[in-house]
Protein backbone atom coordinates (compact mmCIF):
# COMPACT_ATOMS: atom_id res chain seq x y z
CA UNK A 1 0.00 0.00 0.00
CA UNK A 2 1.32 3.44 -1.20
CA UNK A 3 2.29 5.87 1.35
CA UNK A 4 -0.06 8.70 2.37
CA UNK A 5 1.64 12.55 1.39
CA UNK A 6 -1.08 15.42 2.83
CA UNK A 7 -0.10 18.27 0.61
CA UNK A 8 -2.13 20.84 3.24
CA UNK A 9 -4.92 22.84 0.93
CA UNK A 10 -5.74 26.25 3.11
CA UNK A 11 -5.85 28.52 0.14
CA UNK A 12 -2.28 29.84 0.13
CA UNK A 13 -0.18 27.78 -1.73
CA UNK A 14 0.20 26.77 -5.55
CA UNK A 15 -0.91 23.59 -4.49
CA UNK A 16 -0.99 22.24 -8.57
CA UNK A 17 2.76 22.79 -8.67
CA UNK A 18 3.74 20.97 -5.99
CA UNK A 19 1.51 17.96 -6.09
CA UNK A 20 2.90 17.00 -9.50
CA UNK A 21 6.39 17.59 -8.70
CA UNK A 22 5.78 15.38 -5.28
CA UNK A 23 4.34 12.91 -8.08
CA UNK A 24 7.39 13.15 -10.56
CA UNK A 25 10.15 13.13 -7.93
CA UNK A 26 8.02 9.62 -7.26
CA UNK A 27 5.09 9.64 -4.92
CA UNK A 28 2.01 7.61 -5.34
CA UNK A 29 -0.12 8.49 -2.65
CA UNK A 30 -0.28 12.53 -2.76
CA UNK A 31 -3.54 13.40 -1.36
CA UNK A 32 -4.58 17.39 -1.36
CA UNK A 33 -6.24 17.96 1.86
CA UNK A 34 -7.41 20.21 4.33
CA UNK A 35 -9.22 17.23 6.52
CA UNK A 36 -7.94 17.10 10.35
CA UNK A 37 -8.37 13.39 9.61
CA UNK A 38 -6.87 12.73 7.03
CA UNK A 39 -3.42 14.72 8.28
CA UNK A 40 -3.77 12.63 11.36
CA UNK A 41 -3.43 9.48 9.23
CA UNK A 42 -0.69 10.86 6.84
CA UNK A 43 2.85 9.25 6.46
CA UNK A 44 4.25 12.55 5.69
CA UNK A 45 2.95 16.19 5.67
CA UNK A 46 3.85 18.79 2.97
CA UNK A 47 2.97 22.46 4.02
CA UNK A 48 3.21 25.18 0.68
CA UNK A 49 3.12 28.73 1.15
CA UNK A 50 2.36 32.03 -1.46
CA UNK A 51 1.94 35.31 -0.20
CA UNK A 52 2.61 37.09 2.91
CA UNK A 53 3.34 35.56 6.49
CA UNK A 54 -0.38 36.92 8.06
CA UNK A 55 -2.36 35.72 5.37
CA UNK A 56 -1.16 32.61 5.45
CA UNK A 57 -1.32 31.92 9.24
CA UNK A 58 -4.63 33.13 8.77
CA UNK A 59 -5.80 30.86 6.62
CA UNK A 60 -4.51 27.76 7.77
CA UNK A 61 -5.73 28.52 11.16
CA UNK A 62 -9.08 29.25 9.47
CA UNK A 63 -10.16 25.83 9.23
CA UNK A 64 -10.84 24.26 12.08
CA UNK A 65 -8.88 21.54 13.66
CA UNK A 66 -6.12 21.54 11.19
CA UNK A 67 -3.37 23.37 13.03
CA UNK A 68 -4.33 21.06 15.88
CA UNK A 69 -4.37 17.71 13.31
CA UNK A 70 -0.51 18.93 11.66
CA UNK A 71 0.88 19.29 15.40
CA UNK A 72 -0.40 15.89 16.67
CA UNK A 73 0.64 14.15 13.43
CA UNK A 74 4.29 16.11 13.81
CA UNK A 75 5.20 17.01 17.16
CA UNK A 76 3.54 13.87 18.62
CA UNK A 77 3.95 11.27 16.21
CA UNK A 78 6.90 12.21 14.45
CA UNK A 79 5.62 11.70 11.17
CA UNK A 80 7.98 13.93 8.34
CA UNK A 81 7.16 17.13 7.46
CA UNK A 82 8.47 19.48 4.88
CA UNK A 83 7.53 23.35 4.58
CA UNK A 84 7.92 25.17 1.32
CA UNK A 85 8.67 28.93 0.96
CA UNK A 86 6.41 30.54 3.28
CA UNK A 87 5.17 27.20 4.38
CA UNK A 88 8.58 27.27 6.12
CA UNK A 89 8.42 30.88 7.37
CA UNK A 90 5.13 29.46 9.71
CA UNK A 91 7.23 27.04 11.67
CA UNK A 92 8.64 30.30 13.22
CA UNK A 93 6.95 32.22 16.35
CA UNK A 94 6.09 35.32 14.60
CA UNK A 95 6.34 37.14 11.41
CA UNK A 96 6.89 40.33 11.32
CA UNK A 97 5.08 41.73 8.38
CA UNK A 98 1.77 44.22 8.57
CA UNK A 99 2.89 44.18 12.25
CA UNK A 100 3.94 41.10 14.29
CA UNK A 101 1.76 37.90 13.78
CA UNK A 102 2.25 34.38 15.99
CA UNK A 103 3.38 31.33 14.13
CA UNK A 104 3.04 27.56 14.58
CA UNK A 105 6.31 28.33 16.91
CA UNK A 106 7.84 24.78 15.71
CA UNK A 107 11.14 26.45 15.58
CA UNK A 108 12.04 29.31 17.71
CA UNK A 109 12.80 32.77 15.63
CA UNK A 110 10.82 34.99 13.57
CA UNK A 111 10.47 36.23 9.99
CA UNK A 112 11.96 39.57 8.95
CA UNK A 113 11.97 41.83 5.85
CA UNK A 114 15.49 41.18 3.74
CA UNK A 115 17.09 44.04 4.02
CA UNK A 116 19.75 45.43 2.43
CA UNK A 117 22.69 48.65 1.80
CA UNK A 118 23.43 47.97 -1.68
CA UNK A 119 21.32 49.07 -3.93
CA UNK A 120 22.21 46.50 -6.52
CA UNK A 121 20.74 44.03 -3.95
CA UNK A 122 17.32 43.90 -5.43
CA UNK A 123 14.04 42.57 -2.42
CA UNK A 124 12.38 40.50 -3.51
CA UNK A 125 15.08 37.76 -3.61
CA UNK A 126 14.11 36.37 -6.51
CA UNK A 127 15.88 33.77 -9.12
CA UNK A 128 18.34 30.93 -8.57
CA UNK A 129 21.08 30.91 -5.89
CA UNK A 130 23.33 28.76 -4.41
CA UNK A 131 22.07 26.40 -1.61
CA UNK A 132 25.21 25.67 0.90
CA UNK A 133 23.82 23.15 3.80
CA UNK A 134 25.64 23.79 6.94
CA UNK A 135 26.47 20.85 9.40
CA UNK A 136 23.34 19.54 11.49
CA UNK A 137 22.38 17.13 13.39
CA UNK A 138 18.98 16.39 12.52
CA UNK A 139 18.13 13.89 9.95
CA UNK A 140 16.13 16.48 7.69
CA UNK A 141 19.05 18.37 7.30
CA UNK A 142 20.75 15.36 5.67
CA UNK A 143 18.06 15.54 2.23
CA UNK A 144 19.67 19.10 1.61
CA UNK A 145 22.97 18.81 -0.62
CA UNK A 146 24.16 21.60 -2.51
CA UNK A 147 23.54 23.43 -5.51
CA UNK A 148 21.15 25.64 -7.44
CA UNK A 149 17.55 26.41 -6.43
CA UNK A 150 14.43 28.59 -7.35
CA UNK A 151 14.12 31.61 -4.16
CA UNK A 152 11.32 34.26 -4.41
CA UNK A 153 10.79 35.91 -1.30
CA UNK A 154 10.83 39.60 0.40
CA UNK A 155 10.88 38.33 4.04
CA UNK A 156 13.70 35.66 5.49
CA UNK A 157 13.74 33.24 8.39
CA UNK A 158 16.07 34.42 11.15
CA UNK A 159 15.99 30.90 13.75
CA UNK A 160 16.68 32.37 17.22
CA UNK A 161 19.20 29.07 17.89
CA UNK A 162 21.74 29.02 14.83
CA UNK A 163 21.90 25.51 15.25
CA UNK A 164 18.44 24.87 13.84
CA UNK A 165 19.68 26.70 9.96
CA UNK A 166 20.63 23.27 7.91
CA UNK A 167 21.33 25.57 4.82
CA UNK A 168 21.90 29.38 3.72
CA UNK A 169 22.08 30.91 0.34
CA UNK A 170 23.76 35.06 -0.54
CA UNK A 171 22.14 37.43 -0.95
CA UNK A 172 23.74 40.57 -0.12
CA UNK A 173 25.31 38.27 2.97
CA UNK A 174 23.43 35.24 4.03
CA UNK A 175 20.22 34.18 3.99
CA UNK A 176 18.49 31.20 5.67
CA UNK A 177 17.69 28.96 2.75
CA UNK A 178 16.79 25.70 4.75
CA UNK A 179 15.67 25.23 8.54
CA UNK A 180 15.46 21.91 10.21
CA UNK A 181 14.54 20.49 13.63
CA UNK A 182 13.91 16.23 14.52
CA UNK A 183 11.54 15.70 11.83
CA UNK A 184 10.71 18.98 10.42
CA UNK A 185 12.28 20.72 7.14
CA UNK A 186 12.09 23.87 5.93
CA UNK A 187 13.10 25.21 3.18
CA UNK A 188 12.67 29.00 1.50
CA UNK A 189 13.43 27.94 -2.23
CA UNK A 190 10.52 26.37 -4.23
CA UNK A 191 11.15 22.45 -5.05
CA UNK A 192 8.79 22.54 -7.43
CA UNK A 193 10.37 25.05 -9.60
CA UNK A 194 13.84 24.31 -8.86
CA UNK A 195 14.28 21.64 -11.98
CA UNK A 196 16.48 18.51 -11.19
CA UNK A 197 17.84 20.07 -7.79
CA UNK A 198 13.95 20.55 -6.59
CA UNK A 199 12.55 16.82 -7.48
CA UNK A 200 15.77 15.22 -6.05
CA UNK A 201 15.17 16.97 -2.78
CA UNK A 202 11.54 15.83 -3.02
CA UNK A 203 12.65 12.04 -3.82
CA UNK A 204 14.69 11.94 -0.92
CA UNK A 205 11.76 13.76 1.33
CA UNK A 206 9.35 10.89 0.12
CA UNK A 207 12.19 8.19 1.10
CA UNK A 208 12.70 9.55 4.32
CA UNK A 209 11.85 7.53 7.36
CA UNK A 210 13.55 8.81 10.47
Amino acid sequence: MAEVTALIDYGAGNLRSVANALRVAGGEGIVVTADPDVVRAADRIVLPGVGAFRACIEALRAVPGLVEAMTERVEVGGAPFLGICVGMQLLADRGIEFGVTPGLGWIAGEVRRIESTDPAIKVPHMGWNDVAPRQHSSDGAALIEPGEAYFLHSYHFVPENGHHVAAITDHGGGVVAAVARDTILGVQFHPEKSQDYGLSLLARFLAWKP
